[in-house]
């Protein structure tokens, strides 16, 4: 995804405010276990993924991120994210069982209009603060690179369409990643 910025001035200040209301309320439906209707407002053909980070050097940093289609944490269609969801909600994915506390901050938005009118490419970066048992406590941070698209039939006003993962870390040390971002 390219830069947000050449685009950003384009977009009236409605636009961005709806388009910001659809990420905060997508992390109130996470942080309170809503997953049904969180798969309601993502996009049939949403791909979810989230590719390997790698160290490189300064000069082979445009290497740091695996292309699609190689190396990923997880790489996701509608019907994937589906089956995830009705696993958790069997009370038997003993990775979340019992189930983590999450509270997902998103902060520096950025919006563009693409080309294809009603579609939106949007940045954020994500903290995500996960509690589970008496002990365990993780925070996971990264970006988020959204694609979003008008959805008049959505109470929510968008569907997620396209989301990248691009987590801060190369070696994740979390005991798993069961949580959505």
């Amino acid at each position: 995804m390219t830069s947000t910025r050449a685009t950003m001035t384009t977009l009236d200040y409605a636009t961005k405010d709806a388009i910001r209301d659809f990420l905060y309320y997508e992390a109130e439906l996470l942080d309170d276990l809503r997953f049904g209707e969180w798969l309601e407002i993502l996009d049939e053909s949403i791909m979810y993924w989230a590719p390997v980070r790698t160290n490189r050097t300064f000069r082979d940093r445009e290497f740091e991120w695996q292309e699609f289609g190689t190396s990923a944490y997880f790489e996701e269609t509608h019907e994937f994210l589906e089956q995830r969801v009705r696993r958790l909600e069997t009370h038997m994915a003993w990775a979340e069982e019992p189930a983590s506390r999450t509270r997902h901050l998103i902060t520096n938005v950025r919006i563009a209009a693409e080309a294809n009118p009603g579609s939106y490419r949007v940045k954020s970066n994500f903290l995500v603060y996960r509690s589970r048992g008496e002990r365990d406590q993780d925070v996971i941070t990264g970006e988020r690179r959204d694609v979003l698209v008008k959805a008049d039939d959505c109470p929510a006003g968008f569907r997620l369409k396209h989301r990248e993962i691009r987590f801060d870390m190369s070696t994740i040390l979390v005991k798993n990643l069961s949580s959505f971002y």
